[in-house]
């Protein structure tokens, strides 16, 4: 069972009522639990232990939940479950749509959030695994003659000009490159991209590989760097390599 693997969550909320029974009932459910009252304290937990996955409250004095996901979601890919009062349709989506992953209303079922738990982590938890070299995390990422700024958030082209790159395409960039040579499914991209559930002929993935081919791609219409494996997906076929900085 996925309880018995010991994942570490992060609790976020203001109030002290719901923020430590819920981390109570985490903890019987055998996983591990950091409680934080506030923003500013989650990022200090986030620095000090690997957190598998956030359980956050929107509504807090001083930073809230939507800045926090926000700003998190464009350096790190932590799985964020709201967990608020705003019970409003617009909120909900305002919230997916900045990368959380799942969204619970107050007053709520605790048996159904470890569901949902559960849930998000054997899908963030299937995916394949960045390949690593060694153990600082790499800035700049080469590949061909390519660059990838990774803190800049910058593509150099063999020439040195600066590519434009949208979120989407950065998103994707960055997924393929950190798992070179491993076929990668249109659902998973949707999870590594995304971060939300892939929905019947979703096709989206291919609009946005289309896009990126024409940027990185000597003959999009016969791709060498990113490849299409039939009935599979996509594998990202040039060699790369970590970039001293």
């Amino acid at each position: 069972m996925m309880e018995k693997d010991g994942f570490h969550i992060l609790v976020v909320d203001d109030q002290r009522d719901i923020r430590d029974p819920l981390s109570v009932f985490l903890k019987k459910h055998g996983f591990r639990v950091t409680a934080a009252p506030d923003a500013r304290t989650a990022r200090d937990a986030l620095l000090r232990h690997a957190i598998d996955l956030m359980v956050l409250d929107i509504m807090m004095p001083g930073e809230d939940g939507l800045a926090l996901c926000r700003d998190l979601n464009a350096t790190s890919r932590v799985p964020i479950i709201f967990l608020t009062a705003m019970a409003d349709a617009g909120d909900r989506i305002s919230g997916l749509e900045l990368g959380a992953d799942d969204y619970m209303v107050k007053p709520f079922e605790p048996r159904e959030l470890v569901a949902r738990i559960k849930s998000v982590l054997r899908r963030t938890n299937m995916l394949p695994p960045k390949k690593q070299s060694g153990n600082r995390p790499a800035k700049k990422l080469a590949f061909d003659a390519w660059v990838l700024d990774l803190e800049r958030r910058e593509l150099l082209s063999p020439e040195s000009v600066s590519i434009p790159l949208s979120t989407a395409d950065f998103r994707l960039l960055e997924a393929f490159i950190r798992r070179p040579n491993i076929v990668l499914t249109r659902d998973e991209l949707l999870d590594l991209t995304g971060g939300r559930s892939p929905q019947p002929f979703d096709r989206s993935i291919d609009n946005q590989v289309s896009r990126l081919r024409k940027k990185i791609e000597v003959d999009p219409r016969h791709p060498m760097v990113i490849k299409t494996v039939r009935r599979d997906g996509y594998v990202f076929a040039a060699e790369v390599r970590v970039l001293k900085s």
